[in-house]
């Protein structure tokens, strides 16, 4: 299909040459009518029209059908852009072809030969879209559909050694609680990832590093009695923390304990301010066996996962992905024969006047 520069009307107002040579699409629009006044090379290639066809076209002609009253709709957008507020949308829109594709929308007000427009950035989004679906449809399976499943093999294997005198039966019916058990942390593990990366950044309060830490200590020397886990403050230091903080460090000190196959396991936690940025610096010290090279290897983005290698759990991807969403770092330290040493890295915080402060 033609398209470019030599397609367009002579109509005089038409965008810069520069602006063929960016890697979005880009569209002007009349401030007040909303008609397309130019495109670039770039958005008559992604919508599959020439820029003297879409001059001459509405917004309707080249939605989506599921859009009602998209005309009316993309007109308050852009006469809220031309007014000075940016606006930002994914949109679904019909190429020339027929085919249907998701486009992002970025509206800003501009000037060009003293005459105002309405700038639009077009990306299309069309692969984020179809895998954010299915990764949501993932999810759901995963939380509804494999827990319920999962609550029912559990409630019959426990129920299995009452009915029965024989210890290979007995035996094997462990065997499944414990496979169903870990599954279900899976499931768990999976959910909070989600609600990680979806979180809204206006969620989070700013606390003392140690009250953040000191909240899920206090939970998890309830729910294990045995174990020892001692915390100690060097310096006073603030971060903006939610649950994703909780969800790492609950993670972080409960693989401590469940790993270290010692009766009365110990964990030490330590506040400080790193000596080489000034973050906040968690650092989580246990007896456990070193974490395996495979397990920290798939936290390695760059890494490639295959069948032979890749890690076996969830856990350790909940604590790299909640302390990353809180602008932080992860590092595990594993020692040589026994202990690991993790340590959380997040931004120091100004203490507030308010201590229930949002950020």
């Amino acid at each position: 299909m033609a398209s470019g520069r030599s397609q367009r009307a002579p109509t005089g107002d038409v965008l810069p040459p520069a602006y063929d040579e960016l890697n979005c699409g880009i569209v002007l629009h009349a401030p007040t009518t909303g008609a397309i006044c130019d495109i670039n090379d770039r958005l008559a290639t992604m919508m599959g029209y020439s820029a003297a066809a879409m001059r001459s076209m509405s917004v309707a002609e080249f939605s989506a059908n599921t859009y009602a009253d998209g005309e009316a709709e993309a007109q308050a957008r852009i006469e809220a852009a031309a007014a000075g507020t940016p606006q930002d949308f994914d949109w679904r829109v019909k190429r020339g072809d027929g085919r249907l594709i998701w486009v992002n929308v970025h509206l800003t007000p501009t000037t060009i030969n003293d005459t105002s427009y309405v700038l639009g950035e077009i990306t299309d989004i069309t692969d984020y879209k179809h895998n954010d679906r299915r990764v949501s449809l993932f999810h759901r399976l995963l939380r509804h559909n494999l827990r319920n499943e999962i609550t029912v093999i559990t409630g019959y294997a426990n129920h299995i050694p009452s009915v029965t005198n024989s210890e290979t039966i007995e035996q094997y019916s462990n065997k499944i609680e414990t496979a169903a058990t870990g599954l279900s942390r899976s499931v768990e593990s999976m959910k909070q990832i989600e609600e990680t990366l979806t979180r809204d950044r206006s969620a989070r309060t700013k606390q003392s590093a140690l009250a953040a830490v000191a909240d899920t200590v206090a939970a998890l020397r309830d729910t294990h009695p045995d174990a020892t886990i001692s915390l100690s403050e060097h310096s006073e230091l603030w971060v903006a923390v939610d649950d994703a903080f909780e969800y790492a460090l609950t993670h972080a000190i409960e693989n401590a304990i469940v790993h270290a196959d010692r009766p009365e396991p110990a964990v030490e936690i330590t506040i400080d301010e790193s000596p080489n940025t000034g973050r906040v610096e968690i650092h989580i010290e246990d007896e456990a066996p070193p974490i395996p090279a495979v397990e920290l290897d798939a936290l390695d983005e760059r890494a490639t996962t295959t069948a032979t290698r890749h890690g076996s759990g969830c856990g350790l991807f909940v604590m790299k992905w909640s302390i990353e969403s809180l602008g932080g770092e992860l590092r595990i330290d594993p020692a040589a024969s026994r202990g690991n040493s993790v340590f959380f890295y997040l931004p120091p915080q100004t203490p507030p006047a308010d201590t229930s402060e949002s950020v």
